[in-house]
């Protein structure tokens, strides 16, 4: 079983003293190459797989190398080596250039591309760097560059809509810096990519990062960390590997972040008020375990936090909030709330994930608030209010009665939309809030789930696997934004209105000798695109003046090894 070999040699040598990492959703299916081994059975490393990006390991021998693998996928695959001092202290390597390329004929469509944008028309990212160790310290440089066509496409004028629509339209994105478009030109942008400068001792890391994180089990979303959006400055301390305990494995990380404005200024100034130029720190943190008697047992928690830097303290508590209780009503002082005089907002989720390798299948979920309950009765009364949550399963089934080639199944449950709660108390929408009006975002993407605020996204994916190749078809029905259509047309029964994408795209990862690609071809049919309905006809419900979009969307990412 040459895919169980590969495995194996990755998984011996990520306990080492070596911090390169797997960047998140590299060509979408590496990683997660990895994570089906888990599946497998294959996997007895602890490794969650829930806290990314993954860590690979230090200088394999040349013995080591799984030279009869067509993947090819061992360490060595993800580096060149370009200098090894005598005493093996010092090592320099390049890094794999990846050329990502993506098209949308007529809206902008897709999510979890990182640093690239919403966009209509052709868009590409080129990245390459270099990997250094000097004994514990290690320098990963690996920059970005983006440049988007960014059409012109059809946008919400929310004034040629209801009056209740225009209202609905305006606050919510005086809550959020998410644009429509990203200007009215041609987007360019230079950042540092997955790029990191770090310290190493045994399985703890500590350093500052521009890397893109994924917490959570999801494989389509997670609540508090994606790719969706490009990477953002932050410290880290974190865990590289699973720290082995008496009661069973944890994984760890702790961050301090800077998020950014997207500088995008609405076309429709005098629907919004002018943000103020300020950056947002971003505080988290996430733990996982394993528990010793429970093998292919996952759980885990992530929170964080986010305030405007300009109304930010100085004090602990301030640069580690998710250190602080969770009930809101600890924070009460005589009539005022101390929390809500902090003008932050904050997330909170909880998950697990069941691995079971006899059947070749995993089911998770990941379950979230974006406020505080007040005391725990109020938890145990509503425990759905401002929830969100992710739920998937995934299943290998053997084809052609071979150990390595499998169908594998795929569903994912994505549930962003506020509860009925929302008729009765106040709640913002994920991601959005009155007092850090950018919200959870960075350079104007969401960097949670990339269904954004109050979506919801169902995903099926049926695939023919074999070691990194891949070939199948994932079909999607997302809804847009759906708090904000029912805030649009309150007290009246119109769900003609609402935004559906129906999306069908077909998915390829091969490789050919040094070349690793990835290919997906797609076609999105929008049902009333942009929420537009227009002179509906009495007595006869379903008739109405359709306005729906088509949307041929496709993708071609390239990495290229100097192995």
């Amino acid at each position: 079983m040459k895919y169980k070999l590969l495995f194996l040699v990755f998984i011996c040598n990520i306990t080492a003293l070596f911090a390169q990492t797997l960047p998140v959703g590299m060509l979408g299916n590496i990683d997660d190459f990895y994570r089906r081994q888990q599946v497998l059975g294959n996997d007895t490393s602890k490794v969650s797989y829930m806290v990314r990006p993954l860590y690979l390991s230090p200088v394999v021998q040349e013995h080591q190398r799984l030279d009869d693998s067509p993947e090819g996928l061992s360490k060595e695959y993800f580096r060149s080596l370009l200098y090894l001092s005598a005493n093996q202290k010092m090592a320099v390597y390049a890094l794999p250039v990846v050329w990502q390329n993506q098209f949308n004929s007529h809206h902008p469509y897709g999510i979890n591309d990182g640093a690239m944008i919403g966009a209509k028309g052709y868009q590409t990212l080129l990245s390459a760097g270099i990997y250094a160790r000097f004994g514990p310290l290690s320098v990963q440089f690996k920059p970005e560059v983006v440049f988007a066509q960014n059409a012109a496409f059809q946008q919400i004028e929310a004034k040629k809509y209801p009056a209740s629509f225009n209202s609905a339209y305006k606050s919510y994105y005086n809550k959020i810096d998410l644009p429509e478009r990203f200007g009215t030109g041609t987007y360019h942008q230079f950042n540092l990519g997955q790029s990191s400068i770090r310290l190493n001792f045994g399985p703890a890391s500590i350093g500052v990062s521009n890397e893109n994180l994924w917490w959570g089990p999801g494989f389509r979303n997670a609540l508090l960390m994606t790719n969706n959006a490009g990477g953002f400055k932050h410290a880290t301390l974190n865990t590289t590997r699973p720290i082995a305990t008496a009661i069973g494995s944890f994984e760890a990380q702790i961050i301090g972040g800077k998020l950014e404005q997207s500088g995008v200024v609405t076309s429709q100034e005098s629907q919004f008020v002018p943000k103020a130029k300020d950056w947002r720190y971003l505080s988290g943190i996430i733990v996982t375990y394993q528990p010793k008697w429970l093998p292919g047992l996952y759980l885990g928690f992530d929170r964080s936090y986010i305030v405007n830097a300009s109304t930010m303290g100085h004090g602990f508590s301030d640069y580690f909030p998710f250190l602080s209780g969770l009930e809101k009503s600890g924070y009460q002082s005589g009539t005022v709330n101390l929390e809500d005089s902090k003008k932050r907002d904050q997330y909170i989720s909880f998950f697990a994930k069941w691995v079971m390798p006899e059947a070749k299948s995993e089911v998770y979920l990941q379950w979230g608030r974006n406020d505080h309950a007040w005391d725990l009765r109020d938890l145990a009364v509503e425990p759905e209010h401002t929830r969100a949550y992710v739920a998937g399963f995934r299943k290998l089934v053997p084809f052609r009665g071979s150990d390595d080639e499998f169908i594998q199944l795929a569903l994912e449950f994505t549930q962003l939309e506020g509860s009925s709660t929302k008729t009765t108390r106040f709640s913002e929408y994920w991601y959005s809030h009155y007092q850090v009006t950018d919200g959870y975002t960075n350079k104007g993407q969401v960097i949670g789930a990339g269904v954004g605020p109050g979506g919801n996204m169902q995903s099926f994916d049926i695939s023919w696997v074999k070691g990194f190749k891949r070939l199948g078809v994932l079909l999607e029905r997302s809804v847009h934004q759906n708090d904000l259509y029912y805030a649009a047309f309150p007290n009246t029964i119109e769900p003609r209105r609402h935004w559906v994408d129906l999306d069908a795209t077909l998915n390829g990862d091969w490789t050919f000798g040094q070349f690793l690609v990835s290919a997906q071809l797609g076609l999105a049919h929008s049902l009333n695109y942009q929420y537009r309905f227009e002179n509906p006809v009495p007595n006869q419900f379903w008739v109405w003046d359709k306005y729906n979009a088509n949307n041929f969307h496709a993708k071609v990412g390239l990495v290229y090894t100097f192995n």
